[in-house]
């Protein structure tokens, strides 16, 4: 069975390591991982990680057609392990345009990150990305830091409820550091979550009672690279005393359900 890991972030070589730092020092941690793209697939490798959603954000309007180039050509270049997102930003003006290049350029969903891009999820100027891509394509977004409202899982709500057919993946168990509150709001919406940087805060135990109170058949599993290794990810997921079919549904067949319709 294909294992796939729905959230990781990836740079160019050249700007890696800047990148890198400038992520560890938004979240005040040690970074684990450089974030090229030869050490995801070698740690890919490692763990016995088949696929990747690829994605990296643009802090900026100017950033947005070159970070989705990249994104594209590097998917390109490792067919069949990387799948790709792209991004957009509140400020860039042709937002329809853009999603369509997008799709021709070849990727498969679209990334935003609101706490770092400064604008909120619910912003009106965001409400033409997710009318052009609602039934299209995937959207999966940062949520829920406690020291910004940017993405609360309240503006998350605020999306769902405007945009009932849009696909949408909150990160982070809905929330990163306000996972209770995720729950208040995202419990009954039609929304899937990942995993990806949440289990070591929460512990095994609520990491648990989380996936099981929402379902599996709603959560993604993913590593957040370069912040956490994935292999190191994936074993932590993988002891958590899940059943096989939830293993399954999280690392395999949410993902191809998302990406492909199966």
């Amino acid at each position: 069975m294909k294992i796939y890991d729905f959230h990781a972030h990836i740079y160019p070589e050249k700007i890696a390591q800047k990148a890198v730092e400038g992520v560890g020092n938004f979240y005040s941690i040690k970074m684990n991982e450089p974030g090229t793209v030869a050490r995801l697939l070698e740690a890919g490798d490692e763990a016995g990680i088949d696929t990747f959603i690829v994605h990296s954000v643009a802090t900026g309007a100017k950033q947005v057609q070159s970070v989705n180039d990249f994104i594209s050509a590097t998917v390109k270049e490792h067919s069949g392990r990387f799948v790709g997102f792209g991004t957009i930003h509140a400020d860039f003006e042709e937002k329809s345009a853009e999603i369509e290049r997008m799709i021709a350029l070849g990727l498969s969903g679209v990334k935003i990150h609101p706490d770092s891009q400064h604008f909120f999820v619910d912003d009106p100027r965001m409400f033409e990305v997710y009318d052009a891509i609602e039934g299209r394509l995937p959207i999966l977004v940062h949520c829920g830091d406690y020291r910004y409202d940017y993405d609360s899982p309240e503006r998350v709500r605020n999306v769902l409820k405007e945009f009932p057919k849009l696909t949408f993946i909150a990160a982070h168990f809905g929330g990163w550091s306000v996972q209770d509150l995720a729950l208040e709001y995202l419990l009954d919406t039609n929304c899937f979550l990942d995993c990806s940087s949440s289990m070591m805060y929460l512990g095994p135990k609520r990491s648990k009672e989380l996936i099981r109170i929402y379902g599996a058949e709603r959560f993604l599993f993913g590593s957040d690279y370069p912040m956490w290794n994935p292999g190191d990810e994936l074993k932590r997921l993988e002891s958590l005393g899940l059943t096989d079919r939830e293993l399954q549904l999280m690392t395999h067949d949410n993902a191809e359900r998302i990406l492909y319709g199966k």
